[in-house]
């Protein structure tokens, strides 16, 4: 057994640091309470409010989106419009574009991320003194391996909301950590780890260290030729 649970306490603080890891391998949804079904700002729910079709959602949705367009055609230079035109864009892709399983999307959803990449890509280019952190929130999802799988992308926009988040969270950090590796970058992800461990309390910050480093081993271990040789 890797850990000693009979201490309640301790056995509290493994099972905070396991539950979170949890969430965080699920992808941002939980954590940034974001997505088409959890929490607060789901894409139905920030479209048209609750009781609302998917049909009235649609109309309503491209109204907007044509609209903010128009915005960012009399004024390119506005980063502020093309980030909201990101925004609407994620939101579009998550209407009709997710798969069955709610979590991955389909080619049109990604067509449609695709979209919403540029808007914010353009955000990013005009160098605002604060990049738009909500909208970098979903781009993490945009970006992630259930989308466009642009994890370096990810990865980035999952740095601006760790630099603009006050106070800081553990969490927030570990899945930045998480983030990093599966994107082979290493450097990042070992700095977020070590910023995830020392923002945890002393009786968890060894768990946390000897999880995070399994994660990594997982991420940027290649994968056994032979477990993938076809068979004649």
């Amino acid at each position: 057994m890797l850990f000693d649970l009979r201490g309640r306490g301790r056995r509290r603080s493994i099972q905070a640091i396991y539950l979170s890891l949890a969430l965080l391998m699920g992808g941002g949804l939980v954590l940034f309470g974001i997505g088409s079904n959890t929490g607060e700002g789901g894409i139905l729910d920030a479209v048209v409010g609750d009781g609302s079709n998917a049909s009235s959602a649609t109309e309503t949705i491209d109204k907007r989106i044509q609209a903010q367009v128009a915005k960012t055609r009399t004024a390119p230079r506005e980063p502020g419009a093309w980030a909201e035109l990101a925004r609407l864009r994620f939101q579009r892709a998550g209407i009709d574009g997710l798969a069955a399983d709610d979590v991955t999307y389909t080619e049109t959803g990604k067509q449609r991320l695709n979209l919403a990449a540029q808007a914010w890509e353009r955000h990013l280019a005009l160098e605002p003194k604060q990049p738009n952190v909500r909208v970098a929130q979903i781009m993490v999802q945009a970006y992630g391996s259930s989308g466009l799988n642009e994890l370096p992308k990810a990865v980035q926009a999952l740095q601006i909301v760790t630099a603009a988040e006050k106070p800081p969270r553990w969490q927030l950090f570990a899945q930045l950590a998480q983030l990093a590796y599966q994107a082979r970058d290493t450097r990042t992800g070992d700095l977020a780890a070590d910023r995830a461990v020392d923002l945890t309390d002393d009786s968890q910050k060894k768990t946390l260290r000897t999880e995070l480093k399994r994660i990594k081993t997982e991420a940027t271990t290649p994968a056994n030729p032979a477990t993938t040789t076809a068979t004649g």
